[in-house]
């Protein structure tokens, strides 16, 4: 089981009410910011007029073992996360989403899920808070788990309001609020590109990869690989910025052309240095924060089988990049693909736990900040001693004193590594050098 779930600060800035299942199946887009494929969702209600608190999405299990344990802890983390915001739910709306499988009538996938969507209802009313609905949403119609009323909720289930037409699709365009479309089509953005045309990627990451490995696990090594890969990044950056605008659906494809195999092999490698990588993620506002984003998207589907691990960092890095600009269903995407390529990516938790607690990310934006503040001042500093150096005297061969120096063997060893990850498949695919 992925637990890395998705949750949802409150959302109180709009008031508009919904009316029946009908209007909760519809307003989902909305609540997510795009439709949640294979998922189940649970929304806290608070108040007696339900106001919409915090959300929680997870992938549907495929294993029906795995649904009661998954539903005590979606239930606990939904109603413990609800109070650390500042209030208890008062009841919680349940959706199971997931398209048929082949063979399949959307009223046969509801019947499937049924036994989940009780686990659920059990788990939070274990906890004493109700489930006022629980729907399931297949096949572009919607169930019922609640009513009994066969008048209002059909056996055959009930379509799907046309998109645009309901109240919320009316309140979500006024208050500016757009659906990014499916949750597969956002991860389809970020997922490495097909073996057939990735072929050319492995051998150049196999390449990069022995020679860059005993550099990085050198310090000097290591410093020279992330200011080149900084460098590099850059000029990849400067490349997208200059070419001519194309349509959304050719923009990801376009950017693929920008970039050779070599060049995204050498910064694919390059920020799993975690100094590096860090340093990558002050690009976090303005005009270059959005070609960061390009970049790191670009760069996570860049990382083909036996890679795919290596994405966690161009992922955390896009996650963020999206947090930090106000694109919050696009952060938890790129952040919750990170972890479930690498469970134990700590830049990753850390900003997924942020954003899913509704932090504000200006506070890690000021310490960013800083760093490259102290950075640029602590490089100024070392300019003006080396400009104000006083020039070297050479004595004469005869009156040359011998020093003790410091050459001897053992004292210039190369310091640890704050973390040394897992090699790549095998243990010689590129190295991991910090989270």
């Amino acid at each position: 089981m992925n637990k890395h779930h998705e949750s949802t600060g409150p959302s109180d800035e709009q008031q508009i009410t919904l009316r029946g299942p009908a209007e909760l199946a519809d307003a989902l887009p909305y609540l997510m910011g795009f439709h949640p494929n294979d998922s189940v969702v649970m929304v806290a209600l608070h108040g007696g007029r339900g106001r919409f608190g915090g959300r929680l999405r997870l992938g549907i299990p495929q294993a029906a073992q795995e649904w009661p344990s998954v539903a005590e802890q979606l239930a606990e983390c939904l109603i413990k996360g609800s109070e650390r915001r500042g209030g208890r739910p008062d009841a919680i709306v349940i959706f199971l989403c997931q398209d048929p499988a082949d063979g399949e009538t959307g009223n046969q996938t509801m019947e499937r899920l049924r036994p989940f969507a009780q686990r659920l209802r059990t788990a939070c009313g274990a906890l004493d808070v109700p489930v006022l609905e629980a729907l399931c949403i297949s096949d572009n119609r919607y169930w019922s788990y609640v009513c009994p009323d066969a008048r209002c909720c059909p056996a055959e289930g009930n379509p799907l309001a046309m998109p645009g037409t309901s109240v919320m699709a009316a309140a979500a365009t006024y208050a500016g609020i757009q659906v990014r479309g499916s949750l597969r089509e956002m991860e389809a953005r970020l997922t490495p590109l097909t073996r057939t045309v990735g072929e050319g990627q492995q051998s150049a990451l196999d390449a990069a990869g022995s020679a860059m490995v005993p550099k990085l696990l050198d310090q000097e090594g290591r410093k020279e690989v992330g200011s080149a890969t900084l460098k590099l990044a850059r000029r990849l950056m400067d490349r997208l910025g200059q070419a001519p605008a194309a349509a959304p659906s050719l923009a990801d494809i376009n950017d693929d052309r920008l970039i050779g195999d070599e060049e995204a092999a050498s910064v694919i490698l390059g920020l799993q240095d975690r100094e590096t990588r860090d340093r990558a993620a002050e690009w976090m506002e303005g005009p270059e924060a959005d070609l960061a984003l390009r970049l790191w998207r670009a760069l996570a589907r860049r990382c083909v089988a036996p890679y795919e691990e290596h994405a966690a960092a161009p992922l955390t890095l896009a996650g963020w990049v999206s947090w930090s600009t106000g694109d919050e269903p696009a952060a938890r995407v790129a952040l919750g693909l990170a972890l479930r390529l690498d469970p134990g990516y700590t830049f990753a938790q850390l900003l997924h736990e942020a954003c899913n607690q509704g932090l504000d990310p200006e506070t890690l934006r000021r310490c960013l900040r800083g760093e490259r503040s102290t950075r640029m001042a602590r490089h100024g500093r070392r300019t003006e001693r080396v400009a104000g150096a006083r020039p070297v005297r050479v004595r004469p061969a005869g009156r040359a004193r011998a020093r003790t120096g410091s050459t001897r063997p053992g004292t210039g060893g190369t310091p640890g590594r704050r973390r040394a990850g897992r090699p790549g498949v095998q243990g010689r695919r590129g190295t991991r050098t910090g989270r």
